[in-house]
């Protein structure tokens, strides 16, 4: 199948520039991108795409046994790149797709030589000494509710997800995302994105890391960014005055400004 429409893939910017991939994460596709990407245009090649599953991608390459794990996802990435035949790339990964930035970039560093994590988790179920927000009854009640009734999980999840109660715009938009995803995927996306445990993964990573941690993220909270800067070697953790979780949507002047600083 054709990579570029399988997943729905948007070329923009600087011809012959740095490539540099954005890529969103659970319920979501490359619109959530919208305010970030075209502020890197003019200096590099943007590659947005849509996981299959997701957004326009093609919903008929669906493979339940291939999406099983966060690698299903990471060999995505790593098939734009080689349609594309991208090299040194930045990858820019919101939510889950940080953790399949840090697989694919462990897979292949020549293809992304520089990871920006936004809003990663590795880990979603607290562990011993690890913090990862949630206990195990927790994410076992939330794919309960989501498996029984994905509209009303979505309406109800998407505005503890975004935060800002004060711009309930955000909320809604997120809402509507959920509920345009097909809901079969969905649920199996949210049980590989929240049942997944990449902390073994971190002290592989051998190319220059940001991470961006927001301030009041209800699904990835303050501790779980300093573990993934501790984790991953010479890493660099900026912490936003952004809260809730989709910082490329409530403030992206910020995400702009943190991610052209480290590069």
């Amino acid at each position: 199948m054709d990579i570029v429409a399988r997943n729905n893939v948007k070329v923009s910017g600087r011809s012959g520039g740095r490539p540099m991939i954005f890529s969103h994460g659970f319920g979501c596709d490359q619109s959530m991108w919208r305010y970030v990407a075209p502020a890197f245009e003019d200096e590099y090649e943007t590659v947005l795409f849509d996981y299959v599953g997701a957004g326009r991608s093609e919903l008929s390459a669906y493979s339940a046994e291939r999406y099983a794990s966060l690698d299903g996802y990471a060999q995505d990435v790593l098939d734009v790149c080689e349609e594309l035949d991208l090299t040194g790339a930045v990858f820019v990964g919101h939510s889950v797709s940080a953790m399949v930035g840090v697989l694919a970039a462990i897979r292949e560093p020549r293809r992304l030589s520089t990871l920006i994590l936004v809003a990663p988790s590795p880990r979603y179920i607290d562990d011993g000494d690890y913090v990862g927000g949630f206990s195990g009854a927790d994410i076992e009640e939330l794919v309960d509710s989501l498996d029984s009734n994905y509209l009303g999980w979505s309406s109800q999840m998407a505005p503890v997800v975004m935060g800002n109660p004060d711009r309930p715009e955000l909320g809604e938009e997120l809402t509507n995302s959920f509920c345009r995803t097909d809901p079969e995927i969905a649920k199996q996306f949210a049980r590989t994105t929240f049942l997944s445990d990449n902390r073994d993964d971190l002290g592989k990573v051998t190319v220059p890391t940001l991470i961006l941690q927001c301030s009041h993220d209800a699904l990835a909270p303050p501790q779980v960014g300093h573990y993934v800067h501790q984790a991953i070697p010479g890493s660099e953790l900026t912490l936003m005055r952004a809260t809730g979780h989709c910082p490329n949507l409530s403030a992206p002047e910020e995400t702009i400004a943190a991610i052209k600083a480290f590069l």
